[in-house]
């Protein structure tokens, strides 16, 4: 994947700052790989099993001849400790070496699937969930969703009271488009907020929902309610800033804009969030 196939659900400056991060975890050879995206987006479906064969074939042959041998000794194995320890290392080195967050989410999967613990299902499935809301290949998002869907209910089964796997399910539906009921997803939110109004994961999380929709007010109200909770979530101000940007209320866009500025570093970022205040003045 290219780096103009990983964005933020919202776009403007939120976009160039998920770019600038999530850009150092492609992999640097995928050169195909828009291309595969693309055709399976128009048959419908993204077939991993292809992205994966067409990602290595772009890899030098020591690195090819390395992942091979790790996948057959997968195949080999007949014990479930020796494949999901065979499993980690497949994550780890695609994620570590190859800078590759797609096939990394996916063999984490593959390991959580056999501890079949709360934990590891959960970690697996709030992995791919974050994925699924950087990308605009709808093709892609769905299976992401398909996949983290699959995770969060197996962990359900073991603790049906954790809220916040019940968000991530929730959230399958709202950003991945697995369903044909669209507000099947945004119930599964409510459902935890208005349970809980502190569950400040439910309360982003629907905000998310209201900024995809166009709902920007709505959003604003929600994210208010999160950065009051956790004023350190970057996150949450940046989108409560283009929030209040889209809904009109530039005043105030420029405001959150400005308390975004001490969490980065980064000169690109903070030149953009410069740009965005200047624009939003004249």
């Amino acid at each position: 994947m290219k780096k103009q196939q990983i964005i933020f659900l919202s776009t403007g400056l939120v976009l160039f700052c998920a770019i600038y991060f999530f850009a150092r975890t492609t992999p640097k050879k995928d050169t195909n790989a828009p291309v595969a995206a693309s055709k399976q987006e128009a048959a419908g479906a993204f077939d991993f099993t292809s992205y994966i064969k067409q990602v290595k074939s772009q890899l030098p042959d020591y690195q090819q001849n390395y992942l091979e041998k790790l996948e057959n000794s997968v195949v080999r194995g007949n014990v479930k400790e020796q494949q999901v320890k065979v499993y980690h290392q497949l994550a780890d080195f695609w994620k570590d070496t190859l800078h590759s967050l797609l096939p990394n989410a996916y063999y984490v999967a593959l390991a959580s699937k056999l501890e079949n613990s709360e934990k590891s299902l959960t970690f697996a499935g709030h992995n791919f969930l974050e994925g699924l809301r950087q990308q605009q290949d709808p093709a892609l998002k769905k299976w992401m969703a398909t996949e983290a869907k699959e995770l969060f209910e197996k962990a359900l089964t073991i603790n049906p009271n954790n809220d916040s796997t019940k968000v991530g399910l929730g959230s399958c539906y709202l950003f991945g488009n697995i369903s044909d009921n669209p507000m099947q997803g945004i119930q599964m939110l409510r459902e935890v907020a208005e349970r809980d109004t502190t569950n400040m994961y439910a309360q982003f999380m629907l905000a998310m929902g209201g900024m995809e929709s166009g709902q920007f007010d709505k959003a604003a109200e929600r994210l208010k309610k999160v950065v009051r909770n956790q004023p350190k979530n970057v996150e949450a101000i940046l989108a409560l800033a283009e929030s209040l940007e889209r809904s009109g209320n530039k005043k105030e866009a420029i405001t959150w804009y400005q308390a975004s500025k001490p969490f980065f570093q980064e000169k690109e970022i903070l030149q953009e969030i410069d740009k965005r205040i200047d624009l939003l003045k004249k």
